[in-house]
């Protein structure tokens, strides 16, 4: 049978435990103050993902690694990386390059369609449409004219504006979304 011994040990001033359940309780208490200061101020993020990309254009870094910009005293554009580093820049300069970048930049697909969502819904309210449900990937959808469809809108690969009475019918072309709508034989109301 095997035989155990037990040996006392001295108590030390710091046990292991102690600070462990002391660490986890501290952390508990970081989280939460950080959950009531979010709560109280919910930080937003300033940079969109296309500032971030003109931005990185710029400075020669991934758009990922830049966490804000700001300007100081109205002479320094700065900006933080998410690695705590800063770079500064002259304002005059650093508008100037934002401007040439944004000059060439792409547009991105989301871009894209949040430009033209935002023509379409200022086109529906010149002719008193509606639509329906956009189909983002082929940016299309259904125009209604007090609750009855009047034809079919979208814009094409080649960025041109299309329009059809019905699902199955040609496309015509148009330059702009009010030509695409007219071209569906809907016309502005008059004012009184």
């Amino acid at each position: 049978m095997p035989h155990l011994t037990y040996s006392q040990q001295a108590p030390s001033r710091f046990n292991c435990n102690t600070i462990d359940e002391q660490t986890v309780a501290q952390s508990e208490l970081y989280n939460h103050l950080e959950a009531q200061a979010q709560a109280v101020a919910p930080t937003t993020d300033p940079l969109t993902d296309r500032d971030r990309r003109i931005i990185a254009t710029i400075i020669d870094h991934a758009p990922e690694s830049i966490r804000t910009i700001w300007i100081e005293a109205g002479i320094t554009v700065w900006v933080q990386l998410v690695d705590s580093g800063r770079l500064p820049f002259e304002r005059n300069w650093f508008a100037s390059r934002v401007q040439e970048v944004k000059a060439t930049l792409p547009e991105t697909p989301r871009e894209r369609n949040e430009r033209l969502s935002a023509e379409l819904e200022q086109a529906c309210i010149k002719f008193g449409l509606t639509h329906g449900q956009i189909d983002w990937l082929s940016f299309s959808t259904t125009l209604y004219l007090n609750r009855q469809p009047v034809g079919f809108i979208g814009y094409n690969r080649a960025n041109q504006w299309y329009s059809r009475r019905n699902q199955l019918g040609g496309s015509r072309t148009a330059k702009s979304v009010d030509a695409a709508i007219a071209s569906l034989g809907v016309r502005q109301p008059v004012a009184a």
